[in-house]
């Protein structure tokens, strides 16, 4: 068993035991919002939105970008789950602003192992093999972060299967201060009809 395996099932043996009330939550979030926002390890959106098991959904991704698959969440929690607010939030020093489609494709070609960064962009260590099927993915990289958070709020403000009345905000997070600033030009975008 790895030495990860154990931290986990020790630190869920001790979640277990402080469970309690938390068996009684209902599974429509009792605030009422969910949050499209990144994968990085940095971001702990129960923190930076003060937020309690139940309270929200949270939906991540590479990049907290409005990909099929976050769309597809966002509309069960507006249709199923009663979720009345959306907030897309990405954030500074962004991994997805380090490379473009074509590196990505590029780097998984080469090999399946894992690519380093170096101050004169990404490389493949790797041996091989690598594989094709990386051309058939949009990894949905970002070139500016403001751009990105008012193209994902279009996005899910034009798709047809979510309602006009589904306020969507969006922000940038600060990774050096912890502060969520609000993305203008999204929110215009994003408004209630």
């Amino acid at each position: 068993m790895s030495l990860t395996l154990e931290a986990i099932l020790e630190a869920n043996r001790r979640y277990v035991e402080s469970f309690g009330e938390k068996r009684n939550l209902s599974m429509p979030p009792a605030r009422r919002f969910a949050i499209l926002t990144c994968m990085d390890a940095r971001l702990d959106p129960s923190k930076f939105a003060g937020l309690q098991e139940g309270d929200a959904h949270v939906v991540r991704n590479a990049g907290g970008r409005a990909s099929e698959d976050a769309i597809r969440s966002l509309v069960i929690s507006y249709k199923l789950l009663g979720t009345r607010e959306w907030f897309v939030i990405h954030h500074t020093d962004c991994g997805m602003e380090t490379f473009s489609d074509e590196i990505m494709r590029g780097l998984l070609a080469k090999s399946l192992d894992p690519a380093v960064l170096e101050a004169d962009g990404w490389h493949d260590r790797g041996s091989g093999p690598g594989s094709s099927e990386a051309q058939y993915i949009d990894w949905l990289t970002i070139r500016n972060q403001e751009e990105s958070v008012v193209e994902d709020v279009q996005r899910l403000r034009r798709h047809p299967l979510v309602p006009p009345w589904v306020p969507i905000r969006g922000f940038l997070y600060d990774v050096r201060s912890g502060a969520l600033r609000p993305v203008t030009a999204a929110d215009s975008v994003g408004m209630a009809k």
